[in-house]
């Protein structure tokens, strides 16, 4: 699996996702799952073919119908995070500490994954390296500042 930025980048910032190695036109199934604070995981996941080449880009390559979404969308791995647990949603409370996304291909689709192909780890940070976070509280004013490096 290549990512781009390769280990950490910002959660608003677009991740690049490509698998390399594969067989000419092998159907794998692309999974993302994160767990938030509290522990409740989110999964999504994706079904698509490689090129003749072997390779995966999706940025190029269209989600096959029958995982969280079809079409070309080369960041539904991450907009598609679905909880585990109904009704839950995420939201991150300590911007401080980044979410940890794992990435797993499976070979072939279907409703149980086939054998595990590759997996990565990637950090999705909310703040970027040097910035300051500083509390404000004057008279019944509660905030905080941000302060770029």
């Amino acid at each position: 699996i290549r990512l781009s930025p390769a280990s950490r980048s910002l959660f608003d910032e677009p991740l690049a996702i490509a698998v390399h190695g594969l067989g000419p036109r092998q159907q794998v199934t692309l999974r993302t799952s994160l767990r938030d604070e509290t522990g409740q995981l989110f999964q999504a996941s994706a079904h698509y073919q490689a090129g003749d080449d072997g390779e995966l880009d999706l940025a190029r390559c269209p989600a096959l119908p029958g995982g969280s979404f079809s079409g070309l969308e080369p960041m539904g791995l991450l907009w598609a995070l679905q909880p585990q647990k109904p009704f839950w949603r995420l939201v991150k409370r300590d911007v401080q500490s980044p979410f940890l996304l794992q990435l797993e291909v499976f070979e072939g689709h279907g409703e149980r994954p086939g054998r595990l192909l590759a997996q990565a780890q990637h950090e999705r940070a909310f703040l970027r390296d040097g910035v300051r976070r500083v509390p404000v509280r004057e008279g019944r004013i509660r905030a905080t500042l941000f302060l770029p490096p």
